[in-house]
């Protein structure tokens, strides 16, 4: 098989790990296969594609969409490296606030699951970075559209960067527990 799938800490959330086959033109890999997928408890329909660039020291995030437009993602990195975050927001949830990182990049092809019921955000470690990001459930709808202010307190994501270039938008995030969400967890179990 060419890819391996890994709970994390948040069980729903989670790192998959893609087999690169390297020859002296380059690599190929396998970035999805719905089969493998499935039989890892993945079996969301993918309806979108987004692709971020970024520099370094860019924090995007926390960002989510409310139900019922509310989405999943499969990140990957296709050129860079950066410090991915997903933050468990399903009311109810014995892990409520509790957040996970895991460093993506075009080196190691590791993507991150994430599905609905968390926010997502990342960090860029390297001079530039590319995500490439599938995403299921509902297509990008901005009525639904909210988030977490990077930097919350009662999270405490341990960010590799302590001045970070945020958007406008995303500075004026709200806390957690400020925050619009209509997750739960008992509504939302996988």
């Amino acid at each position: 098989m060419p890819f391996s799938f890994q709970e994390t800490e948040l069980p729903e959330v989670k790192l998959v790990s893609s087999k690169a086959f390297p020859d002296s033109r380059g690599f190929f890999a396998e970035m999805y296969k719905a089969s493998e997928f499935n039989i890892n408890g993945i079996r969301d329909v993918f309806v979108q594609e987004n692709h971020s660039h970024s520099i370094k020291g860019t924090i995007r995030g926390l960002h989510y969409q409310n139900q019922p437009m509310a989405q999943g993602k499969l990140v990957s990195v296709i050129h860079g490296e950066v410090y991915d975050v997903a933050v468990d927001i399903r009311k109810g949830s014995p892990r409520y606030g509790k957040w996970i990182g895991e460093l993506l990049s075009e080196k190691n092809h590791n993507m991150l699951w994430i599905p609905i019921g968390f926010a997502h955000g990342f960090c860029v470690v390297s001079e530039t970075a590319d995500l490439v990001y599938k995403i299921s459930g509902s297509e990008y709808a901005p009525e639904y559209e909210s988030g977490i202010i990077w930097n919350d307190p009662e999270i405490n994501i341990q960010w590799p960067v302590e001045t970070p270039v945020l958007s406008e938008k995303d500075l004026q995030l709200p806390s957690l527990t400020n925050s619009h969400n209509n997750f739960s967890f008992e509504s939302i179990q996988q």
